[in-house]
């Protein structure tokens, strides 16, 4: 009877430190998650929640004005919570960026991050003056020291009007990121034509393109084959 008594005691004990051993917080998302808990009893902890103000990712051309949407913090219980900033977006430089985000309570520190995306986009070539310092020569590649840099068709299209000298001509071409296309192309200029085509790129900072011209000039006497730099910077 002892025996069988002692049995029961020793049983009873087990599976009330079994049950006790069983009991936790379930929720994998509280700083304090047991995995061995089979039965939640209700002691989870969290870290504040983050919420961005806006899309994760934001795209802006270079030198535009960059202002944050911010991010809002709250505890679980729906209490707001201070949210720190560090942001490191420089928009008068092409690259991505980033804003972090911290929020702080008794059980820890949560964070969220914004990508920003500064990047070379139409307005950096529009309504804008842009002045020509290059090694073309004046007769055979006659650039226009004052040249009008224009948006074209879509997005990424460019066109150069008033590109030569005292002749005039569009020259068109494509942006893609910071590399500048100018396709081969022709302009009559009365007495012949001038065949050319160039590549080059804007800057970082979107202030200045430097395009590596090859051309073919059929005018009689003054014309001729070569290649030149153009850079044209934003005044």
């Amino acid at each position: 009877m002892k025996k069988l008594t002692l049995l029961i005691v020793v049983a009873i004990a087990t599976t009330t430190i079994t049950s006790c051993k069983k009991k936790g917080c379930k929720d994998l998302t509280a700083v304090n998650y047991n995995s061995k808990a089979k039965k939640d009893d209700g002691s989870c902890l969290y870290k504040p929640f983050i919420t961005l103000n806006g899309a994760a990712s934001v795209t802006l051309n270079v030198n535009a004005t960059y202002t944050d949407a911010g991010a809002t913090a709250i505890n679980k219980d729906g209490s707001s919570v201070m949210v720190s900033t560090d942001n490191q977006v420089d928009s008068s430089l092409v690259g991505t960026y980033y804003v972090n985000y911290s929020a702080t309570n008794a059980n820890g520190t949560s964070t969220a991050k914004r990508t920003v995306n500064v990047v070379i986009g139409q307005a950096n070539w529009t309504d804008v003056t842009w002045a020509l310092t290059s090694t073309c020569s004046g007769t055979q590649f006659p650039l226009s020291s004052t040249p009008d840099i224009n948006a074209g068709a879509s997005q990424t299209a460019i066109e150069i009007t008033n590109f030569f000298n005292l002749a005039g001509g569009t020259a068109t071409g494509t942006v893609n990121g910071a590399n500048v296309t100018l396709p081969q192309q022709t302009i009559n200029i009365g007495l012949g034509d001038i065949i050319f085509s160039g590549t080059g790129t804007m800057n970082g900072s979107g202030t200045q393109i430097q395009i590596n011209y090859t051309y073919d000039n059929t005018i009689p006497l003054i014309g001729g084959t070569g290649t030149c730099l153009a850079v044209y910077t934003k005044q």
